[in-house]
């Protein structure tokens, strides 16, 4: 017996909980691809602010990265390449956006140091879709 109540087995067995579970995990990078591919100058103008040289190719980047990571993690294809690029993508970005430990103490520094963490705790999350893929692909 796993100890796990009848009702969260049922949940986490039912077959759309995994694929509803990773469209919520890539979700914000979806959007984000897409805002970003119908606002070009918006998209630079982010790089520029984060200081990215040059920022078109910075933004082009991240446009391919937030469409064509969550279409693999999607997809059930190639999981490790997805997730391997949006969880380099949202470590490097958190560094990048979310240097708390710059900020003098106050609230910027709260939220950004909140901000940074979460985003951490996105980067364990792909690498939890990648484990779970590899399993489920060895039969394991």
């Amino acid at each position: 017996m796993s100890g796990t109540p009848t009702f969260v087995a049922s949940v986490l067995d039912f077959a759309p909980t995994g694929f509803l579970a990773r469209l919520l995990l890539v979700g914000a990078y979806l959007v984000g691809g897409l805002t970003k591919l119908t606002d070009w100058p918006g998209a630079v103008a982010e790089q520029i602010h984060f200081g990215l040289t040059p920022p078109a190719l910075w933004a082009g980047l991240t446009i391919a990265v937030e469409l064509v990571g969550p279409l693999l993690v999607l997809s059930g294809r190639l999981v490790w390449l997805g997730a391997g690029m949006l969880g380099v993508f949202t470590f490097f970005a958190a560094l990048i956006a979310n240097a708390f430990w710059a900020m003098p103490a106050g609230p910027e520094r709260f939220a950004a140091t909140n901000a940074f963490f979460e985003h951490m705790g996105l980067v364990g999350g792909f690498v939890l879709v990648a484990i779970l893929a590899r399993k489920e692909k060895n039969g394991a």
